[in-house]
């Protein structure tokens, strides 16, 4: 998808103000509402856009401990990797799921209550995923730096 100058200006508006109305993006653009309009409906409909989402604070809403699951696959079993990853889905704490090339297959994003809670899900949940011949778990203590934009 070819995207200009206008695009790549409309794209930094959306980036900066998402909830803004399309007359804003637009003269924050410097173009019209209905080039606006049509352009982001173009892009949209190019895929471009993954669609409207919510980013929820899930500290607030009391699950407090984030862990990244650093997991390496059996190889040697047939469709070890589609087994593991369809019994990882059904786990709901699991909240993201991410495959690497090298020594680490796979990455599963947790969520827990608090380090009981976490506890008792790796026990009865994430020992249990079929196929695995590592596992490494890290802690997140803290966000330092977070970006959802880029330059455009």
């Amino acid at each position: 998808m070819y995207t200009d100058d206008t695009d790549r200006r409309l794209l930094r508006q959306l980036q900066a103000a998402p909830e803004a109305a399309i007359a804003d993006l637009a003269e924050r653009a410097n173009v019209s509402a209905a080039t606006a309009r049509r352009r982001l409906d173009r892009m949209r409909e190019a895929g471009l856009f993954r669609g409207p989402r919510a980013v929820i604070d899930w500290g607030a809403l009391g699950y407090r401990v984030e862990v990244s699951l650093r997991i390496a696959i059996d190889k040697t079993v047939p469709g070890a990797f589609d087994v593991f990853l369809e019994e990882a889905r059904k786990i709901p704490e699991v909240t993201e799921i991410q495959t690497f090339l090298g020594r680490v297959d796979l990455r599963l994003s947790v969520r827990a209550r608090d380090m009981a809670d976490y506890q008792r899900l790796y026990r009865d949940r994430i020992l249990a995923l079929p196929h695995m011949a590592d596992i490494e778990a890290l802690v997140r203590v803290a966000t330092i730096f977070e970006r959802e934009s880029l330059p455009l």
